[in-house]
């Protein structure tokens, strides 16, 4: 009983830790704030919205380069604004310089302001940018009209349109050296079982606009969803196979 209750012990110790633990475990894990190593410099952040009663966890991620990081989506916590700075900054000792948000919703664009104030650069798609005045929702300071390359401290990071589907503006981001492909919303995790919140995308589009990320990125190493486990790389495949039951070509 004494090696069961230790053993018991020491797993819960390795999941309050948030460091290291597996996609899923954290993911599973509703802390405020989740930060999982992915690979090299990159690491996955996670925080929690109410859906319906219930927490539901967002994905972001982050990029650590000598020229400082790159943050790729807010927070949706709006108590985790400055904690996840804390962080990154405790952990890495480099200041967050970029944030991307890719689409208008506000688990993706809430901190925008915040990190505005705080003297990093924010940038959204002109697209997402209208969507955001339109509904109330966070903007950026820096707009870009078409899929752009960001470099920072070596890396390139590629925004590219695919087409509507979770939202008119979803953009995904691409790593050209890790091939790390961040979805966003518009890919579900394989965990997903519908395309979930579509009210303000295309759910008929919603095929076409998965292949073509498909085309463009043919091998990605990693792909990041906006929401829940991102084990595997089959998440496109399984977004894919969704749209197409629901009927979208």
């Amino acid at each position: 009983m004494k090696s069961y209750l230790s053993i018991l012990l020491f797993a819960a110790g390795v999941l309050v830790a948030g460091l290291r633990i597996s996609p899923v475990a954290a993911q599973e894990h509703h802390a405020a704030l989740v930060i999982t190593p992915l690979v090299g410099n990159f690491y996955v952040y996670t925080t929690w919205g109410m859906t319906g009663g219930t927490p539901f966890p967002a994905n972001g991620l982050y990029l650590v380069t000598a020229e400082g990081v790159v943050v790729i989506d807010s927070p949706w916590d709006t108590t985790q604004f400055q904690p996840l700075l804390d962080s990154i900054a405790q952990r890495h000792h480099r200041p967050v310089v970029l944030c991307i948000a890719t689409h208008f919703h506000e688990d993706r664009t809430a901190a925008l302001d915040f990190f505005r104030l705080k003297g990093i650069k924010t940038y959204t798609s002109r697209q997402t940018d209208m969507l955001c005045q339109a509904n109330g929702q966070h903007r950026a300071q820096f707009l870009f009209d078409k899929d752009t390359v960001f470099t920072v401290g070596g890396y390139s990071i590629r925004t590219f349109y695919p087409g509507e589907g979770h939202t008119r503006d979803n953009i995904v981001v691409w790593f050209d050296r890790d091939r790390i492909l961040y979805g966003g919303c518009l890919v579900k995790s394989t965990e997903a079982t519908d395309l979930g919140n579509v009210k303000d995308g295309n759910p008929a589009a919603y095929a076409a606009t998965i292949r073509r990320v498909q085309r463009k990125f043919p091998n990605p190493a990693y792909v990041i969803p906006g929401h829940q486990s991102w084990a595997g790389v089959q998440s496109l495949q399984h977004t894919l196979e969704m749209a197409q039951s629901a009927g979208s070509r």
